[in-house]
């Protein structure tokens, strides 16, 4: 009796995987780098902005450091020289001038409207891709730059022939009897123009904020 021999037969199962092709391959990689490079540019752009958001931030703090101290300076500055008669009193004033009064009331308007601001500043910040917010400061920022650089310009006006006179319409140069009253609304025409300077600088920024979105 033959031994039985007992055979076993393994299939190997062969799973194959159809390679994609060139073309097919080219379609499906397309979309996944323009994703990526979508998301990268987006991401720059966002950083970008939050960076001019905070810049804008830290000049509007000093651009109201700036106006309260204008507004502060001309409103207090009061000189009384020490001699006077019985019927004349020397005394200058930031009042006795409209132009002087004219400057308290404009930086101090500019003072609040920085106070005002701040809060769509920081919303800027927290949302760089927010065009409202930006838009909106936009305006009003260029709107106190003009207010600013007036009011400036006027009481700058003063000061000069306060320092200076006009022999031609018979003014007379004062600082040199008051020379604290002088130094103050000089200082102070100074801080406003910094403001003004401050809001240029603040409009350009919004601009370009705005053209890069």
């Amino acid at each position: 009796m033959e031994p039985s021999h007992s055979t076993k037969q393994t299939s190997d199962t062969a799973i194959l995987i159809d390679e994609p092709s060139r073309s097919t391959r080219g379609k499906s990689a397309a979309p996944v780098a323009i994703a990526a490079k979508t998301k990268g540019g987006s991401y720059q752009k966002g950083g970008w902005g939050r960076g001019i958001a905070i810049f804008d931030l830290i000049l509007r703090v000093a651009a109201l450091v700036a106006a309260l101290a204008a507004t502060t300076t001309m409103g207090t500055t009061d000189q009384t020289l020490p001699f006077f008669t019985q019927f004349f009193q020397f005394q200058a004033s930031y009042d006795d001038l409209p132009a002087f009064s004219y400057f308290v009331i404009a930086n101090a308007i500019a003072s609040g409207y920085l106070v005002l601001s701040l809060p769509f500043s920081i919303v800027c910040i927290v949302r760089p891709h927010a065009t409202g917010a930006r838009l909106l400061l936009l305006i009003f920022d260029t709107m106190l730059v003009a207010f600013t650089t007036a009011a400036a310009a006027a009481a700058a006006a003063i000061v000069y022939l306060a320092h200076n006179g006009n022999q031609n319409t018979n003014w007379l140069a004062i600082c040199q009897q008051f020379n604290d009253f002088c130094q103050k609304v000089s200082g102070a025409v100074v801080a406003s123009f910094i403001a003004a300077v401050i809001f240029i600088v603040l409009v350009v920024l919004s601009a370009i904020a705005l053209r890069r979105r």
